[in-house]
């Protein structure tokens, strides 16, 4: 009796050690075959032409700043922006930044302006443009203190 207990945890111990390997070798296999996933989507990035992967990232900033062509843009610009025309920094910039938006240059003229402030706006009326406002330009509090500094 003995002897068919001993043989019978020996066979069990076979079995066990059987699974064992079966899963090692299933591990094994789940192994080389991520491997060939992974390297099937780089062959596959390599492959695809760029425009195919995304499109063209674009910024939003420099295609306005590109779009005012150097001139002040009265709807998407900050406060520092004024501060290279004498005079009308900060107040008159302040007054001008949080009284939009604007249709046309002109329109900061029916701002609530001092003769002062409309003579300076007028002297550097040419140097400023409109363009329709952007949000990205225009969230939060950036137009007054966008974070530039000297």
């Amino acid at each position: 009796m003995a002897g068919i207990r001993l043989r019978n945890v020996a066979l069990d111990f076979c079995n066990v050690e059987a699974s064992f390997r079966s899963v090692a070798v299933m591990k094994r296999l789940l192994a080389w075959f991520m491997g060939g996933v992974a390297l099937a989507g780089l062959l596959l990035t390599l492959w695809l032409p760029g425009a195919a992967q995304a499109a063209e990232r674009r910024n939003v900033a420099d295609d306005k700043i590109a779009e005012t062509a150097g001139k002040v843009d009265l709807n998407n610009s900050s406060v520092r922006r004024f501060q290279q025309y004498p005079g009308m920094y900060p107040t008159l910039a302040g007054k001008i930044v949080l009284g939009g938006p604007y249709t046309s240059v002109d329109d900061v003229l029916k701002l609530d302006l001092t003769e002062r402030q409309k003579e300076l706006f007028e002297k550097y009326k040419d140097n400023f443009t409109v363009t329709p406002p952007s949000i990205a330009l225009n969230e939060g509090f950036d137009r007054i203190n966008d974070g530039v500094y000297r």
